[in-house]
């Protein structure tokens, strides 16, 4: 994902320790951004006594340059270089007002340089800005190490980690999620709070599937955009030779106005009606649109389940890479902590380990008639490491619930069609016993990395969700 992050800069000082401590700092925080390759905003050196935040004028002077610069800000990190003043500090988050999330670093200081001129005490610095930050209700991430030193290792990591988790965070509270189409009669567990949704800033943008289709039915099929769509088809997987030109000219006019209808919306994300009226009334699956526009990061989940595809969101955001949408589907023989997780499917093609089969949908084929469930991309998911992201809107009890966790994709056999993944799950049945108990739906999201310390502080610190994290 693009590199565009751009922090609200806050060097904190005391007038009890030296200054000199504190430009330091602040030298050394913004080298540090120029060679990681971020932007930030930070008060010109001259614009305060000391080139840092203390008083209630510099705090002043700092709000007002954030706010200015407002749509360029998505995070905020504030340097202790010593002590720092928590008035100063808080009253420059409170003033401004952003809503970003919030780093706090501190300082070490050196053994052998304690004495007045040196001394830094970030370390009981850090303890009193973060009280003022609890009182004023403003939430923040912590680094690793209580303190350290800004030219570290450890402090450029940290760095990288909140980055992503500002990524979530933002992306989240600014979320434009697609329905496409109504849910499945036969499936209430897809039954969701637009409401409560919009209360933590996703918006959520339907459409009649009849739209879609009528579009489809209606564009021509030397249009640019249909072309380009057979192009990107015939590229995507292999077809195989029973599979007529008409079905893939379906397939290519149906993927070009999804797509259009996505971009034209500035949708981030989608639940599609995959099943069965697109097969019934149109002639073919939404799988493969679905799965070519997951690996362009625009995840999209099947039953038109919305929070579901959201939690997908959020892993795209966590880690630049496609997530899918998948059932908790089946044991694995007698090893209670496997289990294999399967669609029909419209995993992106990058899950998948080898070049993805593009054919009929099985068990829809089996039913509908296999002429009109062309579109399924079929495969077995690569070995690796997994993380899954589930929310839920718990209308019951009106907030927004959540689990997370990390397990393993494995390369173990499993004899079933469509796209098909084993996954290995610590503490499995612990983890089912609690989606069962607290009613959650058999939808998951997944994404081919670990990153559950990165949604964990997005979603528990920032977006004040109930978050059960499985370990």
């Amino acid at each position: 994902m693009e590199n565009k992050t751009a922090f609200g800069l806050i060097i904190g000082t005391r007038g009890f320790f030296n200054p000199k401590l504190a430009g330091e700092g602040r030298k050394q925080l913004i080298s540090k951004l120029d060679n990681m390759g971020y932007k930030y905003v930070i008060l010109p050196e001259d614009a305060t006594p000391t080139g840092t935040i203390e008083t209630l004028e510099d705090a002043q002077k700092c709000a007002r340059l954030f706010r200015e610069k407002r749509e360029d800000i998505q995070g905020i990190i504030v340097a202790l270089p010593n002590f720092g003043d928590e008035l100063g500090v808080v009253n420059t988050l409170r003033m401004a007002d952003l809503n970003v999330p919030v780093l706090v670093q501190a300082s070490d200081d050196d053994i052998d340089k304690v004495d007045v001129a040196h001394r830094r005490d970030s370390f009981c610095g850090k303890l009193s800005v973060c009280n003022n930050l609890y009182q004023y209700g403003i939430p923040f991430t912590d680094t690793t190490y209580h303190t350290c030193a800004i030219e570290s290792d450890i402090f450029g990591n940290d760095i990288e980690f909140f980055v992503k988790v500002c990524r979530v965070v933002n992306g989240l509270k600014n979320a434009r999620i697609g329905a496409i189409g109504a849910r499945p009669g036969a499936f209430q567990t897809m039954r969701f709070s637009e409401k409560l949704l919009q209360s933590s800033g996703i918006t959520v943008i339907t459409v009649d599937l009849s739209e879609i289709i009528f579009k489809a039915q209606k564009i021509d099929n030397n249009a640019p955009e249909v072309k380009q769509k057979l192009e990107e088809i015939r590229n995507y997987g292999n077809i195989p030779n029973y599979i007529s030109d008409e079905k893939i000219m379906r397939q290519a006019k149906l993927s070009a106005v999804m797509e259009n209808w996505i971009m034209a919306n500035d949708i981030q994300a989608a639940g599609v009606q995959c099943w069965t009226s697109v097969q019934e009334n149109y002639g073919c699956a939404t799988c493969l649109p679905m799965s070519m526009l997951g690996d362009k990061l625009i995840p999209c989940a099947c039953e038109v389940d919305v929070a579901g595809v959201t939690a997908m969101y959020a892993l795209v955001l966590a880690t630049g890479n496609p997530a899918a949408l998948v059932d908790w589907n089946n044991n694995y023989g007698d090893d209670r902590d496997m289990c294999v997780v399967t669609h029909c499917s419209s995993y992106p093609k990058g899950f998948i380990a080898s070049k993805v089969e593009i054919s009929n949908l099985d068990v829809l084929g089996n039913n509908l008639g296999e002429d009109i469930c062309f579109g399924a991309v079929k495969g077995k998911v690569a070995a690796g490491p997994m993380s899954y992201f589930r929310i839920s809107t718990d209308d019951r009890n009106g907030k927004i619930k959540a689990y997370l966790g990390e397990g393993l994709f494995t390369d173990d056999p499993f004899g079933m069609s469509g796209g098909i993944a084993v996954c290995r799950v610590p503490r499995l049945q612990t983890l089912m016993k609690y989606l069962c108990k607290k009613g959650f739906e058999h939808h998951v999201g997944m994404v081919r990395s670990h990153c559950g310390k990165v949604v964990e502080e997005a979603v528990g610190t920032y977006m004040g969700w109930d978050l059960y994290c499985h370990e």
